[in-house]
């Protein structure tokens, strides 16, 4: 954005953010009642009376049935939907909720619950009101969490799910100027005390990004951190697809009804990230028990490179030099051959000894 930080968002930036979207049938737009997703709403509300012809915007509100505020929250949102002269509708997550892990079973509810609106309406894309400020803390939480370059770059603008192009048109935009714009336009929106519970992780870190802007650690360098990584990770990723092609082509390694198989010596002559993603794919692929965890093919990988140069004669004989499951893939080297595929299903803890085959 080339508007200050602080200042309204003009009309014309305020085009540049959805330009892309014109054409599609219909949209749909997340909004919980906070800052960011009401100055989405209005937004786009505003860009869409701009236009001859334009999408159908259809707002979406999820109760997650958390606070007893929520249902208040998505009247309110109802109501200046209807003087924007957008479609509202409220959706809710039933049922029992998780002892741990609540952030995340609430973000896979709404996500599900919003793509479900999306073909309801026949949306071709859900925007929600991620932020330049969203960003920086998604960074510093993947950082923490000892991410790889994939996941520092964080999130991108467009991300396909469940049949749905998610798009994040203010991830350029600061929080700053999304409230800005509000108050200009005198609309009023939600404080989610959530936001500052800290004992959820997002919380504490965005506690302490002024401390970390004061060091030159800002929402804008972070992002600009993750823009750059994103980039790099685009450019691994097409070296990936080189080197998937290059093992395909080598004689005999067409790829194995139900699994694939490489060569083991030219797979470990290739770059070390460029394995570790390899493997990634096939085991995320075939495996019925995934996505797996980087740190565990990280440590697969080593297990390999070890056996293929500690055992090279056993490697080309046929006998198993190195067998091991991941995310339910079977991986194995023998015959001079990495072989991932499907791992049989797990027994059931409660068979009995007749059913295993005993007498």
């Amino acid at each position: 954005m080339s508007d200050d930080d602080n200042s309204p968002i003009s009309a014309r930036a305020a085009k540049q953010l959805f330009a892309e979207l014109r054409s599609a049938p219909a949209l749909v737009l997340a909004v919980s009642g906070g800052p960011d997703s009401v100055a989405l709403m209005w937004l786009a509300a505003r860009w869409k009376r701009g236009l001859a012809r334009g999408p159908q915007l259809t707002v979406v509100t999820v109760d997650h049935g958390l606070r007893p505020e929520a249902a208040r929250e998505a009247r309110e949102v109802k109501r200046l939907a209807a003087e924007l002269g957008l479609v509202h509708r409220t959706l809710r997550w039933r049922g029992a909720k998780p002892d741990t892990g609540l952030p995340a079973a609430a973000r896979e509810a709404r996500y599900r619950l919003l793509a479900q609106a999306a073909r309801n309406a026949g949306a071709s894309h859900v925007l929600t009101a991620h932020t330049r400020d969203d960003q920086a803390e998604t960074v510093l939480m993947r950082f923490l969490r000892g991410s790889g370059l994939a996941g520092l770059s964080a999130m991108a603008r467009l991300t396909e799910r469940d049949g749905v192009v998610l798009v994040r048109p203010l991830l350029d935009v600061p929080k700053s100027q999304l409230i800005a714009t509000l108050r200009r336009a005198k609309i009023g929106f939600a404080d989610d005390p959530t936001n500052r519970d800290t004992a959820f992780t997002r919380p504490r870190l965005r506690a302490l990004l002024p401390q970390l802007a004061a060091e030159g650690g800002d929402s804008r360098s972070l992002a600009r951190l993750a823009g750059r990584l994103a980039r790099a990770n685009a450019a691994v990723d097409v070296l990936v697809d080189g080197a998937e092609r290059f093992l395909q082509l080598r004689r005999g390694d067409a790829p194995q009804a139900g699994g694939r198989s490489f060569e083991a010596s030219a797979f470990a002559n290739l770059p070390e990230e460029v394995r570790l993603r390899l493997l990634l794919r096939a085991v995320d692929a075939l495996g019925h028990e995934g996505p797996a965890e980087l740190g565990k093919v990280e440590t697969l990988l080593a297990a390999l490179d070890q056996a293929i140069a500690t055992s090279p004669r056993a490697a080309a004989n046929g006998r198993p030099v190195l067998k091991q499951t991941l995310a339910g893939a079977l991986i194995s080297l023998a015959g001079g051959r990495i072989h991932i595929a499907p791992a049989p299903a797990r027994r059931s803890k409660g068979r009995t000894r007749a059913d295993q085959g005993g007498s």
